[in-house]
């Protein structure tokens, strides 16, 4: 089992990242993608991921929460832990017309630099689209025909915004979101849309925990050693092999990352 969004770098987990690391290995997890969704925290991913050399990559990005602060200094940051073989994607970057914690014009600029850099580097990109389908659209797809490959990470959106982005040939990233009796539903229903070899599976951690799990964790906190349970629950919905699809996302998430 791969992950491929987990946000190693919270505060959340600064009294345990080691543990947090070593109950994932202990879980069957056999890969984690550290997300980076600021010039620092990207920073932070790319060391995070060199401690734990072959089981931890990271992304280098910039969250459509955190657009307002895209500078020249932010993109030479990015450019420079590009040159990390720890780092194999640019992102989390995208839109966010949901929370607007940056403007809508700061978030597209941002958007649009990351994917120029993307494009320029031939990487993937690991991608946020939260009530912004349409505009998300339209800015990146004048760049795929550029980018070796991009996933669409927690996807939670409507069936035809699934089908655009299976039509542009973008991967989709499924969280414990899916797993929740309030929120996930429509989601779960969708589930068997997904071409097996564009499905990626996550966390998202220390979010989204999902909330049919039982026993319950004591702590709300997700982790990575939790990718079992969503395995387990996504095959049912799709009427696979849970170990089955285990392999199969763990497979295109190295391809999709190039990792060997």
């Amino acid at each position: 089992m791969f992950d491929i969004g987990v946000n190693l770098t919270s505060t959340q987990f600064s009294k345990d990242r080691e543990k947090v690391v070593k109950r994932a290995r202990e879980a069957g997890v056999t890969g984690i993608l550290i997300t980076g969704t600021n010039a620092l925290e990207s920073q932070q991913a790319q060391s995070l991921a060199q401690q734990h050399a072959n089981y931890c990559w990271s992304t280098a990005g910039v969250h459509p929460h955190h657009a307002s602060e895209w500078s020249g200094e932010t993109a030479a940051t990015l450019r420079r832990l590009t040159e990390s073989e720890q780092v194999v994607a640019i992102g989390e970057c995208g839109l966010d017309f949901n929370r607007n914690f940056s403007a809508h014009d700061q978030q597209e600029y941002a958007f649009d630099a990351q994917l120029a850099l993307a494009a320029e580097l031939a990487m993937p990109v690991f991608l946020h689209c939260r009530d912004a389908h349409t505009r998300f659209v339209d800015i990146l797809k004048p760049w795929l025909a550029k980018l070796p490959g991009a996933v669409v990470h927690c996807f939670t959106g409507t069936r035809s915004e699934l089908e655009e982005c299976l039509a542009l040939g973008l991967s989709v990233g499924i969280t414990g979101w899916v797993c929740d009796e309030r929120r996930g539903l429509q989601l779960r229903e969708l589930l068997p849309l997904i071409p097996a070899d564009r499905l990626l599976l996550e966390t998202d951690a220390p979010y989204l925990l999902p909330r049919d799990m039982r026993p319950r964790p004591p702590s709300r906190r997700n982790e990575p050693c939790f990718l079992p349970h969503i395995v387990q629950q996504v095959a049912a919905w799709r009427g696979e092999d849970a170990e089955w699809l285990a392999q199969q996302t763990t497979k295109n998430s190295r391809n999709l990352f190039n990792i060997t």
